[in-house]
C-alpha cells in the first residue's frame, strides 16, 4: 500500500519502506541501501523526504531520553515527537525553551527543515541542538557537535536529511516554568502592523492569525510567569498593547472549528508544555484536509509584507482557511531560513484543493519573494529549487560538506539534487 505524507498530498515513491527497531539494524539498513531517505512525522507538505529506492522510517527505534542536568542538555532518539519528549522533561522538572504549534511533529524532521515556535527571543526549533548523531553511507556512525566540530556543525543541522540518518540529537534544555495563555480578538490588522514591536513584544510567544481580507486579526500571547508579572489583568501586556478585546472562551485558530483541540486558553496557568503548542497532543490534529505554505521574511519588512499580502486578500481569502504570522530570532545555522536575521514567517493553510490554491500562492509569492521571502523547507512553493539555494548565502559550503560525509550521494533524492547540484 502506497504511504502519503500527512496531508495526502505526496506520495512516496519508495520501492521498499523500512522500520528498523535498533540501531544495529538501522545500520545495516543503510549500508545496504542505494539511496536512502528517512521520514519523520510525515508533516512535510513538499518532495524533501521523497525517494524512488529506500525510505526508513525512524519512529521504531527505542524512545530514549538522556538527560544530563550538569550540561543542561537532553539527548533525544530521532524519532521521537515533541510531546513525547516534553512530556519526559517535564517530569523531571526540565523544559524546552521553545515548541511549534504542533506537538505531534518528530524532532528529527523538525529540525531538518528549520521548523519554529514563535518568540521575538526565539529561535526556530534547530537552535536548541548542541550535537547529533548520524548513521553516514556505509552504516558508520558520525557524531557532531557545537563545541568539537563548531566549522562544519553549523551546516548539520538544518541539513533536509542529506548528511545521513540522525538518530539522536542533543537538545539544550533548561528548568520547567508555567506560562498563561490568552487571545485577543478583532483585533485591526492595521494595528498589528503599524503597531509591530509592540505586539509582538507583548508576551514570551505572540502569534496573530487572520484571513487578509477582513481587515481582522486574532492575537495569541503566552505569557511565561518566571519571567512577566503574574499580576496583570485583560489589558496586561509587557509592551502596554493591549489592542481589540479579550476572549471570553476557548477559540480555535481557523474560524468555525471546534475549540477543544486548543491548548487552554483564558489565562489558567499551566506547564510550558500544555501551552506554547496551539494544539494538544492528544488530538490528532484534523485530517490532513489542507495544504501548508511558510515564507520566513526579514523582521523589518513586517509592514510592507502586511501591506502586500492585504492587497491580494480577496484572491488570498476563498482558499485559505487561517494564515498565521510569528516572529523568530535569527541564528547560524547554514540553511535555516532565519539564518543571519531576525525574522517575521507568514504561514498559510489552504483549502485541500491544488488546482484553486497554486494560482492564489503563486501571486503570494510574486509579493513577496522581493521582499527576501525564503520559503519553508517542508512547505508548499512555486519557487525553483535553484532560487531557493541561491537564497542561501553558505550554500555552497553545505553542497561540500555534503560530498566529503557522503561522496556517493546516498541520501540524496531529486529534491536535494535540483537544490545542490553536484
Amino acid at each position: 500500500m502506497p504511504i502519503t505524507n500527512w496531508a495526502g498530498n505526496v506520495t512516496f515513491g519508495a520501492a521498499r519502506v523500512h522500520r528498523p527497531e535498533s540501531l544495529d539494524e538501522l545500520r545495516r539498513v543503510v549500508a545496504a541501501g542505494s539511496r536512502v531517505r528517512a521520514l519523520g512525522s510525515g508533516h512535510s507538505f513538499s518532495l524533501v523526504a521523497d525517494t524512488s529506492h529506500d525510505l526508513v522510517r525512524l519512529d521504531g527505534l527505542p524512545p530514549t531520553v538522556e538527560i544530563d542536568a550538569g550540561r543542561s542538555t537532553a539527548t533525544v532518539a530521532a524519532g521521537l515527537r515533541y510531546a513525547e519528549v516534553a512530556e519526559h522533561l517535564h517530569r523531571a522538572g526540565f523544559a524546552l525553551a521553545n515548541m511549534a504549534s504542533l506537538p505531534h511533529i518528530s524532532v528529527a524532521g523538525s529540525c531538518a527543515t528549520g521548523t519554529h515556535g514563535s518568540g521575538d527571543s526565539r529561535r526556530c526549533l534547530a537552535a536548541a541542538v548542541v550535537a547529533l548523531q548520524l548513521v553516514g553511507p556505509d552504516g558508520d556512525l558520525v557524531e557532531l557537535s557545537r563545541e568539537r566540530d563548531p566549522g562544519v556543525f553549523p551546516g548539520a543541522v538544518v541539513a533536509l536529511g542529506a548528511l545521513g540518518v540522525v538518530t539522536r540529537l542533543t537538545l539544550e534544555i533548561e528548568p520547567a516554568f508555567d506560562v498563561v495563555q490568552r487571545v485577543r480578538l478583532d483585533v485591526p490588522l492595521e494595528e498589528v502592523s503599524a503597531r509591530f514591536d509592540e505586539v509582538y513584544g507583548a508576551a514570551y510567544s505572540v502569534s496573530t492569525f487572520t484571513d487578509w481580507r477582513a481587515g481582522k486579526a486574532e492575537v495569541w500571547l503566552k505569557h511565561r510567569l518566571d519571567e512577566e508579572s503574574s499580576g496583570f489583568g485583560d489589558g496586561w501586556s509587557e509592551s502596554g498593547w493591549a489592542g481589540g478585546r479579550a476572549a471570553e472562551r476557548q477559540v480555535h485558530p481557523v474560524p468555525g472549528m471546534p475549540p477543544e483541540s486548543c491548548t487552554e486558553q483564558l489565562g489558567v496557568p499551566g506547564p510550558w508544555h500544555e501551552r506554547l503548542p496551539h494544539f494538544r497532543p492528544e488530538f490528532v490534529p484534523g485530517a490532513g484536509e489542507e495544504l501548508q505554505s511558510e515564507y520566513y521574511l526579514p523582521r523589518e519588512a513586517a509592514t510592507k509584507a502586511f501591506e502586500a499580502i492585504r492587497e491580494i486578500g480577496p484572491l488570498v481569502a476563498p482558499v485559505l482557511h487561517v494564515s498565521e504570522v510569528r516572529t523568530v530570532c535569527g541564528d547560524d545555522l547554514w540553511l535555516s531560513p532565519a539564518y543571519g536575521r531576525d525574522t517575521v514567517t507568514l504561514h498559510f493553510t489552504w483549502i485541500r484543493d491544488a488546482a484553486a490554491v497554486m494560482p492564489a500562492l503563486a501571486e503570494v509569492e510574486e509579493r513577496l519573494m522581493p521582499l527576501g521571502a525564503r520559503p519553508h523547507w517542508g512547505k508548499l512553493t512555486t519557487t525553483k529549487p535553484r532560487q531557493i539555494s541561491a537564497m542561501y548565502e553558505r550554500a555552497a559550503e553545505f553542497g561540500r560538506l555534503a560530498r566529503d560525509l557522503d561522496p556517493s550521494g546516498k541520501f540524496r533524492n531529486s529534491y536535494v539534487d535540483a537544490l545542490f547540484p553536484a
